[in-house]
């Protein structure tokens, strides 16, 4: 198998890494992240001329015909200068749902104004009790006319403060945790009933609880059919494990590299640490962990998109279980190598361990996706 980047692949890696040199040093993020809206809307323009937004959308609705491994090489650059604006809840999630659920109409009127930078989505699908399980939605949608009214309240939504139109999840019927009776709504962030509350999470990013209060929508609101939205869900998560996994190794890269530096300038007992053996150990386990995290990202990236479901899933569980192992013991060894530096918010070694350590926990932690490929074999 040919694990070459093409010539244009080669390109996009260049100008994100250029990118991410100019405007993401450790103290220009510090000041992003600071922010009322935790991110910047100059950098989410910059996102949109240079086609980042629209890349991972088909031509014939307004984007540019990439693939998961285009989205592997940004948000794996994007992992090195922990980008903070919202392109996994907009691109990865949101738009995924529109793509993977959404009707003609949808996709014409959404995947447009993303591209161009002019519409921020957020994925709403878990709620306080459901933990990892998309089946477990008690958001409800009741049919009024030709209308629905939902009424609920979602968890950690990735992106909500800052997004224009959220992607909810709500039973249309069946039980609180079946897989059928789940269905996808497209709302307004404005829309009456709807309440945000916005904060920062521990990475420094931001995601919001989000509470429907009889919230009534037109039919046509509906991404993808009746009591059809756990496919879509179960779709578009396995690829935000892709992007998120290349996100990881890409943190990772840069971890590695930043504890090697320091402990070639520490000096203990009249010499760099470096030079303990034990030490030198130490940074090729971190090594061997990148790389095998790394492989597994290559090999999400390029199976996510497999028409055989229960082959999707296995390779979106495989590669979470050796992600979660990877972002642990790099963002541990990492901080222990750097003694109480590592600790503090004044230094970027705790910061990318508390990013990696968000990853870990998302869309699932290494139990429930050990399990799930356990089901799946």
């Amino acid at each position: 198998m040919d694990f070459e980047l093409s010539e244009d692949q080669v390109l996009l890696q260049e100008s994100v890494q250029r990118f991410v040199q100019d405007n993401y040093s450790f103290e220009q993020r510090r000041k992003i992240v600071d922010n009322d809206k935790g991110f910047s809307e100059t950098h989410w323009k910059q996102f949109a001329e240079l086609g980042w937004l629209g890349m991972a959308f088909p031509e014939a609705v307004g984007g540019y015909g990439g693939t998961p491994v285009e989205t592997m090489i940004v948000m794996e650059e994007f992992g090195k200068g922990l980008v903070a604006e919202p392109f996994v809840s907009t691109v990865v999630l949101g738009g995924g749902a529109i793509i993977a659920g959404g009707s003609a109409e949808q996709q014409q009127e959404i995947v447009g104004k993303i591209a161009e930078g002019e519409l921020k989505l957020a994925l709403a699908f878990a709620e306080r009790q459901s933990r990892y399980n998309l089946a477990d939605v008690e958001t409800k949608a009741e049919a009024a006319g030709s209308d629905y009214i939902l009424s609920g309240a979602k968890s950690v939504v990735f992106g909500a403060p800052s997004a224009d139109k959220f992607i909810v999840s709500a039973r249309t019927s069946g039980g609180s945790r079946e897989e059928a009776g789940i269905s996808l709504f497209l709302i307004d962030s404005n829309a009456t009933g709807v309440a945000v509350r916005g904060y920062p999470t521990v990475d420094g990013l931001r995601a919001g609880e989000v509470t429907l209060n009889n919230v009534k929508i037109p039919g046509s609101a509906m991404v993808g059919g009746k009591d059809q939205g756990f496919d879509i869900l179960d779709h578009v998560i396995d690829h935000a494990i892709a992007a998120t996994a290349a996100e990881a190794t890409g943190a990772m890269s840069a971890l590695n590299n930043m504890t090697l530096e320091y402990i070639k300038t520490r000096e203990q007992f009249g010499q760099p640490i470096g030079k303990f053996q034990v030490l030198q150990h130490r940074m090729v386990d971190m090594f061997i962990a990148h790389e095998e995290a790394k492989s597994m990202s290559m090999m999400v990236a390029m199976r996510v998109s497999d028409e055989d479901v229960r082959e999707r899933r296995k390779a979106a569980s495989a590669c979470k279980v050796q992600i979660a192992k990877s972002c642990r013991f790099v963002g541990q060894q990492a901080i222990q190598l750097h003694g109480g530096i590592g600790m503090t918010d004044e230094y970027a070694a705790g910061h990318y361990f508390k990013r990696l350590t968000m990853i870990d926990r998302s869309f699932g932690d290494s139990d429930f996706h050990l399990a799930r490929f356990g089901q799946l074999s």
